[in-house]
């Protein structure tokens, strides 16, 4: 039997302890997302806990970005297999919106919707938050490209029409913290897609 390292062993305990703290931030809100909460999910130590991550603002910034790397780095993947199959440039598009759309109702999406709602008052989190934010959004841009593929990213037009479908569909998704139908049935999807087609193809 082969003996792990003392790093793998560290790798694993933190893995734990981010997915732990996710949990906790999508089950039971900023609020509830203590780092005792977080340690009893996790099933760790609190020496451990306080090794990987010293303060509380760090633990749960490092959460949401760790967690949403891995589920958004699936959902390219996913998008990357789905795509392949499909040659009619029209339908691609739409397929790619209702991809992209359905990243927003994944564990991740929430976990930051918490952080973000608390860093408004909350000023060591805000400054914990800040950097990781930005490598967050660099992500998602890269988990984009992948998604929409070679042929649409090298549209003059594409930043544009990422961006714009990005911040609006954060701001939509928002209301489902309180909506209660499906999103694949949201009125908006179609209009993004309408609005996709025409900006890409012409």
């Amino acid at each position: 039997m082969q003996t792990r390292s003392r790093s793998e062993r560290s790798a694993d305990s933190r893995a734990l302890i981010l997915d732990a703290a996710v949990a906790c931030l999508v089950s039971d809100g900023y609020a509830g997302a203590s780092t005792l909460a977080v340690q009893a999910r996790a099933g760790v130590s609190r020496g451990r806990l306080l090794h990987h991550f010293p303060s509380r603002e760090e633990l749960l910034v490092a959460a949401t970005s760790h967690l949403a790397e891995t589920m958004l780095t699936e959902a390219a993947d996913h998008a990357v297999e789905v795509g392949a199959a499909i040659t009619d440039p029209a339908e691609r598009v739409d397929r790619c919106v209702e991809l992209i759309w359905a990243t927003f109702f994944e564990p991740p999406f929430w976990a930051a919707m918490e952080l973000w709602n608390a860093a408004r008052t909350d000023a060591a989190l805000r400054a914990a938050l800040r950097p990781q934010e930005r490598r967050l959004r660099a992500a998602i841009r890269g988990v984009g490209d992948r998604i929409w593929g070679p042929t649409v990213t090298s549209s003059p037009r594409y930043p544009v029409v990422s961006e714009l479908l990005f911040t609006s569909m954060r701001g939509v998704a928002i209301a489902y913290a309180f909506e209660d139908r499906p999103p694949a049935t949201d009125p908006h999807v179609a209009m993004w897609q309408s609005l996709a087609r025409e900006l890409l193809e012409s």
